[in-house]
C-alpha cells in the first residue's frame, strides 16, 4: 500500500473555487467514509481549512486512486471534475509526507509559518480516529506532522513571520498602524463561537476594544467565549461584575447574543469579524447599507463616531459577506481573496525582515527533509517487521515440534535435562535467527528496501498468510490507540 494525497489549496486554485469547493455540514465526513468504501483506498483522511481541501489515502494503486480521490472530491464539493481537476494537485509516498510536514510547520500556508494549522490537523487526524478510516499509516503520518510543526515553532523563529489569518486580516484593516492602537476603544462584533471566530475574539480583546459582542447560532457557546475573555482581561476581581449574559470589564464589555441579534448589533459596531459554517452569505450588501444608515442616526457614544469607517474582515470559507461591500462607501471589507493578494506581495506581508524570514524557513526546511527521511526510514522498517515476526513464530513452531519429538524418543529424560535441551536448541536458533533478522531490518529501512521483506518469505518459504496475519494484528492495535482526549484546535 502506498500513500496519496489529491487536494487544492490558495496556491493551486483561486479563491472563488476554493469558496465553491469548500466542504459544509457533514460533508467532511461523508467524504471520508466514501474514499475508505473505494476500491483503492484502505485508510482516508481530509485536512479541510478556509484555504485548502486535501484527501489523504492508503491506496494500492496509484493511477486508479487519483482518478478514485479526484472524483470523490468533485462529487462532495460539487464543482464538475472538469471544473476542478486543472487545480487539483497530487503527491506520492515521500513527496506525499513532505507536503503535509510542510503544511504542518506552515510553509504552505498563506501566512508563512502560522500555527492554527497544527489544530486543523489534529481535527483531522480525530476525525480519521473516530470514524475508524484512519489505520496504522495515516495515524503515523498525522502523529509526526504534528510533532514536526511543534518542532519547527520551537527550534527555529518562524513564528517571527507567523501569524494567523486573524492577525493577518486585522493589519490589513488597520493599514499599517499597530493593531492595538488602531482597535484601542472600538466596538467590535464577532459572528461566530469557533476556532476562528474565538481567536479573533481573544486578539480583538487583547488589542484593547471597548466592547465586545459575541454573536452565535448557539447562545450557549457564545456565552462560554465571552465570560472566558472577561475572566482573561478582568484587572483585579474587585473591577469585574457579571450581569446574565454581560460581563463588565473596566473598559470592556463583553456580550453574547443569538445570531439572528446581528442585524440590530451591526449599526454599532466599528469592527465586524465572521466565521461560520452557513452555505449562504451572513451580511448580505442590503443589510449593510440599512446599518449604515442606522449608523448614522445613532446617539452619541454608540459607536466610535459619525463618519467613522466600518471594517470588515471575512474569514468564512464560503464567504459569511457579501463581496458587494467592497463597493459600498463607509465600509472597508477585508476577506479571504484579498488576504491571498495581500500574502502574495511581498510590500503587504506581514511579518519581520526579508532576511530573517529567508533563515527562518531554510532552517524549518531543513527539519522536514530529516523528518521525512526518518518518517520513510520508519515505514520501511515496520514493512519488514510482520516478516521477521512470521520468521520466528516458525521458527519456534519448529523447536516445539523437535523437543515434543524427542521427549517421545526418550521418555526417561528427567524435568532438568529436558530443559536444558529446550534451552540450547532455542539459543542455537534464536542465534542463528539474530545477525540476518537484525541485519534485514536494517537494510529495509534504506530507500528501495522494501524488497527484502520479499526475499525473506521466499528464502524460508514463510506462509503469506502468517504475515498477513501479524499485518492485520498490528494494524488493528494502532488504530485502536485512543487520540488525545485534548486534541482540539491550536
Amino acid at each position: 500500500m502506498s500513500l496519496l494525497v489529491v487536494g487544492l489549496s490558495h496556491r493551486s486554485a483561486p479563491v472563488s473555487v476554493l469558496e465553491r469547493a469548500a466542504l459544509v455540514g457533514d460533508e467532511q465526513v461523508k467524504l471520508v467514509q466514501d474514499t475508505l468504501a473505494a476500491e483503492p483506498a484502505t485508510e482516508a483522511a481530509v485536512l479541510a481549512t478556509c484555504n485548502r481541501i486535501e484527501l489523504y489515502a492508503d491506496v494500492d494503486k496509484f493511477h486508479a486512486g487519483v482518478a478514485e480521490l479526484s472524483t470523490l472530491l468533485a462529487q462532495h464539493t460539487g464543482v464538475g471534475l472538469d471544473e476542478l481537476t486543472p487545480y487539483l494537485y497530487v503527491h506520492y509516498e515521500d513527496r506525499a509526507v513532505h507536503h503535509l510536514f510542510s503544511v504542518a510547520c506552515g510553509l504552505d500556508s498563506m501566512v508563512v509559518g502560522e500555527g492554527q494549522i497544527l489544530g486543523q490537523i489534529k481535527d483531522a487526524l480525530a476525525l480519521g480516529q473516530e470514524l475508524h478510516t484512519a489505520g496504522r499509516l495515516l495515524n503515523d503520518l498525522f502523529q509526526q506532522a504534528l510533532r514536526v510543526g511543534k518542532r519547527a515553532h520551537s527550534e527555529t523563529g518562524i513564528d517571527r513571520a507567523g501569524q494567523s489569518l486573524v492577525t493577518f486580516g486585522l493589519e490589513q484593516l488597520a493599514q499599517g498602524a499597530p493593531v492595538a492602537e488602531w482597535a484601542r476603544g472600538k466596538r467590535a462584533l464577532v459572528i461566530g463561537a469557533g476556532s476562528m471566530s474565538s481567536l479573533a475574539a481573544a486578539t480583538l480583546a487583547r488589542a484593547g476594544v471597548a466592547e465586545l459582542v459575541i454573536a452565535n447560532r448557539t447562545l450557549e457557546r457564545a456565552l462560554r467565549l465571552a465570560e472566558s475573555l472577561a475572566q482573561q482581561h478582568a484587572a483585579t476581581p474587585a473591577e469585574a461584575t457579571a450581569a446574565g449574559a454581560e460581563t463588565l470589564r473596566a473598559g470592556l464589555v463583553a456580550r453574547a447574543v443569538p445570531r439572528d441579534r446581528v442585524a440590530a448589533e451591526l449599526p454599532h459596531a466599528d469592527i465586524v469579524v465572521s466565521c461560520t459554517g452557513a452555505t449562504g452569505l451572513v451580511l448580505t450588501a442590503e443589510q449593510l447599507r440599512t446599518a449604515l444608515a442606522q449608523r448614522a442616526t445613532c446617539p452619541p457614544g454608540a459607536h466610535s463616531g459619525p463618519g467613522t469607517e466600518v471594517s470588515l474582515l471575512d474569514l468564512a470559507m464560503p464567504r459569511d459577506i457579501d463581496a458587494a461591500a467592497h463597493r459600498i462607501e463607509g465600509l472597508r471589507l477585508v476577506d479571504i481573496e484579498s488576504l491571498a493578494e495581500a500574502a502574495a506581495d511581498p510590500s503587504g506581508a506581514p511579518g519581520t525582515s526579508a532576511g530573517a524570514m529567508a533563515a527562518d524557513v531554510d532552517k524549518v526546511r531543513a527539519i522536514v527533509s530529516a523528518e521525512v527521511a526518518a518518517f520513510g526510514a520508519a515505514q520501511r522498517a515496520a514493512h519488514i517487521t510482520p516478516t521477521v515476526v512470521a520468521l520466528r513464530t516458525m521458527a519456534a513452531d519448529v523447536v516445539a515440534s523437535e523437543i515434543a519429538r524427542l521427549e517421545g524418543r526418550l521418555p526417561d529424560l528427567d524435568d532438568k535435562q529436558r530443559s536444558e535441551i529446550t534451552q540450547t536448541v532455542r539459543r542455537v536458533v534464536d542465534k542463528l535467527l539474530h545477525a540476518p533478522t537484525v541485519r534485514v531490518k536494517e537494510l529495509a529501512s534504506t530507500p528501495g528496501g522494501a524488497g527484502y521483506a520479499d526475499a525473506l518469505r521466499e528464502l524460508f518459504d514463510l506462509d503469506p498468510q502468517a504475515v498477513a496475519a501479524v499485518s492485520r494484528a498490528d494494524g488493528s492495535a494502532r488504530t485502536a490507540e485512543p487520540h488525545d482526549p485534548k486534541g482540539g484546535r491550536a
